[in-house]
């Protein structure tokens, strides 16, 4: 399916590794011009040039931290009118509430809930002048489904939630959409990180209890970070414009709900 995108321009937030890197290569294989964005000069050089490997759209980087006001400026200096905008930071540690002060808290709220509200306000309004626009915000399962030792981030990613729930409505008519995409256990650093936190809170080996973890998934399995990325680049196409203000799971079916 031609997504007729080739030729927009897309920021993918923290797209030097994970989830990230998946969005941005599935967009650059449509011919999205995209401009990757990490804190790491040797990863996000890396990850240029397997991009340009794969695609003839133009790669840019900008190495900078997008959780900071500076990060931020830099990238819309690079990219200032994006077309495409997907909003992706790194995820807070798990632990236990009861060692969170006030710092861990407002750092979480500041990378996981404030960038992308500010990266939506520079960007928006530009987006429906110009009559195109997709933002594609990587969230969480845990959004629907917490988990005890995701706090922070249960907490910050839901706050992102409702504020999106209150403004995606009127970009529509402008043919502006803005989504939530919630990863489940798709198969990156953050996926091992967080199963090695489960798995040492009750003393088993992690390879042991990664097993039986996927067996309890109704896929058996981790989700591919490419199912991830071109489940985004399909958010941003021209054939999206009617899905919005919606909050996409994927996750293998983790989630039992109906909502």
């Amino acid at each position: 399916m031609d997504l007729r995108i080739a030729g927009k321009s897309a920021i993918i937030c923290a797209s030097s590794k994970g989830l990230g890197k998946a969005c941005a290569k599935a967009l650059a294989q449509e011919g999205v011009n995209v401009w990757l964005n990490g804190r790491t000069l040797e990863t996000l050089e890396s990850t240029l040039a397997e991009i340009k490997a794969v695609s003839t759209a133009e790669v840019h980087m900008v190495a900078a931290d997008v959780t900071t006001e500076e990060g931020r400026d830099a990238l819309f200096e690079a990219c200032p009118t994006p077309d495409i905008l997907v909003n992706n930071a790194g995820g807070p540690p798990p632990g236990n509430f009861r060692d969170w002060g006030q710092k861990e808290w407002f750092d979480a709220v500041n990378a996981n809930m404030f960038t992308a509200i500010d990266m939506i306000r520079r960007s928006l309004d530009g987006m429906m002048d110009r009559g195109f626009g997709r933002i594609v915000n990587v969230t969480s399962v845990a959004v629907k489904l917490p988990q005890a030792e995701l706090g922070l981030s249960n907490g910050a990613r839901a706050g992102l939630t409702g504020f999106i729930a209150g403004i995606a409505h009127e970009p529509a008519e402008h043919n502006v959409t803005i989504n939530n995409l919630l990863p489940g256990f798709i198969d990156t650093d953050r996926m091992r990180g967080v199963l090695a936190a489960k798995a040492g809170s009750t003393g088993a080996d992690v390879d042991e209890f990664s097993e039986g973890f996927f067996k309890r998934i109704p896929a058996k399995r981790p989700g591919d970070p490419d199912e991830f990325g071109a489940t985004c680049a399909f958010l941003c196409s021209e054939q999206a414009a009617y899905i919005t203000a919606q909050n996409i799971l994927m996750d293998g079916g983790l989630y039992p709900g109906m909502l």
